[in-house]
């Protein structure tokens, strides 16, 4: 691997859920709590478009008939067009109706398969145990639970051939793998336990990705590493960043082989780790996989 270099500097509190497209130009992701969608072309070097969209955004993901789908807070939100030329986005930003009514529930990150289907999981702001949810959000408008009583639904990334979906519930300590049968997720079982550095078990797993081989990289929050972990649950790769706090990453780059991982400064005081809150980069031997668009 190469050196890992900080492509943005501390320009976002609580970056998550990167995502590279060739319809963006370059890399995608959220600055949460501010409700703002961060757009990077090539690795950073053309600078940063920032997008207001909400009092919260958790995900984005381009669509397969062009524009794209974000989380706010309790529903989703849908752009026929991607781009209008200005740093805060002013095009129809459609909103659907609210998934839930609690006020202290709120979307998190999300997955797509291969199908196009969204997967988009929730949280309770005070993370209470058990009140998050993994929804399946058909493109015929549908909505289903996948899994209930989940605490910090995170990361969600499908394999190569589209088979299994591994899927983080952070306070576990550990990524499950699901069965995708029928491009529905069944079948949850135990992957790996994620070791944060002080024992197995303890480690934070946050947002994942999955690369051309089928293994996953995961963000291991307040640990200051990324892991990868081969077909087999082995721990192959471990990149080290500054901040404790990673909280996703995602292979992206022209040949997918750059990793890009997203740091969070939240909880931290205001003169610690200065580079908090910076996007990442580190070239990896292993291409990722193209993003899935969402079929909705």
């Amino acid at each position: 691997m190469s050196e890992l270099r900080n492509i943005t500097g501390p320009i976002a509190f609580h970056a998550e859920g990167p995502v590279w497209s060739p319809v963006w130009g370059g890399l995608r992701y959220v600055d949460m709590f501010a409700g703002d969608l961060l757009t990077l072309t090539g690795d950073g070097d053309g600078g940063v478009t920032r997008r207001h969209v909400g009092k919260l955004a958790a995900f984005v993901r381009p669509r397969r008939s062009g524009g794209f789908v974000v989380g706010l807070w309790n529903q989703l939100a849908l752009t026929d067009t991607d781009d209008d030329g200005t740093d805060e986005y002013t095009g129809d930003l459609r909103l659907l109706p609210p998934v839930w009514e609690d006020p202290d529930i709120r979307f998190n990150e999300c997955g797509v398969s291969p199908a196009g289907t969204l997967y988009a999981g929730s949280m309770h702001v005070d993370q209470v145990k058990g009140a998050g949810t993994l929804y399946r959000f058909g493109a015929d408008g549908s909505i289903e639970v996948t899994a209930d009583h989940v605490t910090v639904s995170n990361g969600l990334g499908f394999t190569p051939n589209g088979a299994l979906a591994y899927y983080a519930d952070t306070p576990t300590g550990r990524i499950d793998v699901f069965d995708n049968v029928d491009d529905r997720l069944v079948n949850r079982r135990p992957f790996v336990e994620v070791d944060g550095g002080d024992g197995p078990g303890s480690g934070r797993p946050d947002g994942l990705c999955v690369d051309a081989e089928g293994a996953v990289w995961t963000a291991v929050n307040g640990s200051g590493v990324v892991h990868r972990y081969d077909a087999d649950g082995v721990l192959t790769d471990r990149v080290e960043v500054p901040p404790s706090q990673p909280t996703a990453c995602r292979l992206g780059g022209d040949d997918l082989r750059t990793l890009y991982i997203t740091t969070s400064r939240e909880n931290l005081p205001d003169d610690a780790e200065p580079e908090a809150g910076s996007v990442f980069a580190i070239r990896v031997a292993v291409p990722g996989l193209p993003v899935e668009p969402v079929a909705h």
